[in-house]
């Protein structure tokens, strides 16, 4: 064990590392309870903190942290609401004061690797939110933009998907078969090889496994 948690930390602050040579500003925790502290050192009263739909962050806790703070929490995947209202709280998320998110893939070079359906995250976190803190835990980490995308077909998009209980191809075999299905959630792919020129960002890399 004690070797394991060696190479995890030292791969997620090498990472850490390359993700400040491009431009972020990054930081490695070994825990998300150390990580939940960072991100709610951000939080004050009455600031809009929009959700991205991470698992990650929803492990966590974060929600009803920034409530019990009086923070209001923006999050269109709120079960019971309609499709428009979703839609509409995704808007507002993007204008929201802190956003959080996590990365469907994150690499050793400092670059993030994403896939949407409505590209409202994607969006987000390019531009919009004063503040946006991305999360991703080793189990995340590639090697380069390749071995990322090859993680978006063979894990991120089929967990997804049975997340979703959608009906298309990879719920059944696993892996993405690039479908052309009307209910295909996997539309909008973005590479995000350096900090968005006038967007806050903070990569926070966490030594324990979570998330697709």
């Amino acid at each position: 064990m004690e070797i394991k948690n060696w190479h995890t930390e030292t791969i997620g602050r090498k990472a850490v590392e390359a993700f400040k040579k491009n431009e972020f500003d990054a930081v490695y925790f070994s825990t998300a309870e150390e990580a939940a502290a960072f991100i709610m050192n951000h939080v004050k009263p009455e600031i809009t903190v929009g959700f991205g739909g991470s698992m990650t962050i929803k492990s966590m806790g974060i929600q009803d942290k920034v409530k019990a703070v009086g923070g209001k929490v923006l999050d269109h995947g709120t079960p019971g609401i309609t499709r428009e209202e979703m839609i509409a709280i995704a808007r507002e998320e993007m204008l929201s004061d802190l956003y959080l998110c996590s990365s469907n893939a994150i690499t050793m070079d400092g670059m993030l690797v994403n896939i949407d359906g409505l590209g409202n995250r994607v969006g987000a976190m390019s531009f919009g939110p004063k503040k946006v803190i991305i999360v991703a835990s080793v189990n995340k980490l590639c090697k380069n933009e390749t071995a990322a995308f090859e993680r978006l077909e063979g894990i991120a998009a089929p967990m997804n998907n049975k997340r979703l209980d959608t009906p298309n191809p990879c719920t059944k075999n696993g892996v993405c078969v690039n479908c052309q299905a009307p209910t295909r959630i996997c539309r909008v792919y973005s590479v995000m090889k350096k900090k968005p020129v006038a967007t806050d960002i903070t990569v926070v890399i966490i030594g324990e496994s979570s998330g697709f």
